[in-house]
């Protein structure tokens, strides 16, 4: 499925989340996906015809009746999506066939207007790169909270 990725290989990472409570590694791993993913829903909201910027965010969330990616005790998975002030996103984002009313009134069609494409399709490589930089600056930030709360 496109769009998702896995990071491997980042041992010294690994074993920094490891030393940290599991809630606490995962709060750690979204902020920083967070971050990183922050630039594609930022991109896609300046590509939006509506007048809303706040039609893309971040969410560790599907919507309702969408299904996500097999996840095991340890994943946390981040997703950029429409947000409730643009349920329709994706009839812009893919378009739509012709429409028909039951009568067989024709009710028109709607073109492809990616906008979440072309986001992610700029920002895919930035994102790899800076996790691993996002993620060592958070594990940091968090010993520093936890050390100044005498954890």
């Amino acid at each position: 499925m496109t769009g998702f990725f896995k990071i491997e290989g980042l041992k010294e990472i690994d074993s920094a989340l490891a030393a940290l409570p599991r809630a606490t590694s995962k709060a750690v791993v979204r902020r920083a996906l967070k971050k990183e993913l922050a630039p594609v829903a930022d991109m896609a909201n300046g590509l939006w015809p509506g007048a809303d910027d706040g039609a893309f965010a971040v969410s560790a969330k599907l919507k309702k009746g969408q299904q996500g990616p097999e996840a095991g005790p340890n994943a946390v998975n981040m997703f950029v999506g429409s947000t409730p002030a643009a349920p329709h996103a994706h009839l812009l984002e893919w378009g739509t066939e012709p429409r028909y009313h039951k009568s067989g009134k024709y009710v028109g069609a709607v073109p492809p207007d990616p906008m979440l494409t072309p986001s992610w399709d700029a920002h895919k490589g930035n994102i790899i790169e800076g996790l691993a930089a996002s993620i060592r600056q958070e594990i940091e930030a968090t010993i520093r909270r936890r050390a100044n709360r005498g954890r």
